[in-house]
Parts: structure tokens; sequence; C-alpha cells
């Protein structure tokens, strides 16, 4: 039978929830407080590495929009080019507005290449 042998090094997300809490101004006694954790438990993720339950990873990666692609599939992630990586970060930090903008944007672009070629 086969068994699955790679696991999740969660420091590395450790260290971007932290990064991402602190961006928001928030402290680990305030997200501790959103996610019905103690500050100590959240301490432990960030510099530890602890594995919170899967409610609770939910609960964090998304009060502090976190795309955990980058963790679960790190080996798609080597191929992207830095500017990909730095769109797709200003993308995540836009409301639905400006997404509806930047989506038309695409669509123009898009469709101008087709009549180019046409």
């Amino acid at each position: 039978m086969y068994q699955y042998e790679e696991n999740l090094d969660f420091h590395a997300l450790g260290r971007e929830i932290k990064c991402k809490r602190e961006e928001k101004g928030w402290t680990q006694e305030y997200l501790a407080q959103l996610v019905d954790r103690t500050p100590r438990s959240i301490m432990y993720m960030e510099n530890r590495g602890q594995h919170p339950s899967l409610n609770i990873f939910f609960k964090i990666v998304t009060l502090l929009d976190i795309s955990v692609d980058k963790f679960f599939y790190p080996d798609k992630q080597d191929g992207e080019s830095e500017r990909r990586k730095r769109i797709d970060r200003m993308l995540n930090g836009m409301d639905e507005k400006e997404l509806i903008i930047i989506e038309g944007a695409a669509e123009g672009i898009r469709k101008a290449r087709e009549t180019e070629g046409a």
C-alpha cells in the first residue's frame, strides 16, 4: 500500500502569519481573540511552527488573506516570474470593484490579441 510521506513544514507558514498579522497592526492577543485561542497558541504557530486545527488554520488564513498555495504546492510556484508574483500580491490586496476593473483590462487585452491574429 502506498503511503504519502511528504509533510507540511509549518514554520514558513507561521512566519507568513506573523508578517500579515503585523502588517494589519494586530497583536497576537487580538488575533487570538478573533479565533478563540490563547496568545500563546498564536506565538507557537508563528515562532515554533505548531500546527493548528484545520478550523483554526482556515480562520487565520482567511482573516489575514494568506494564499496557502505557495506552502502546499511549492514546486508549482518556482516557475512563476517575480513580476507575476508581484501582480498576484497586488491583486490579493484589491477589493471586488478594483478586481472588476482589472478583469475588464485583461479581457480587453485578450480581445485585442484576437483581432491582431485575425
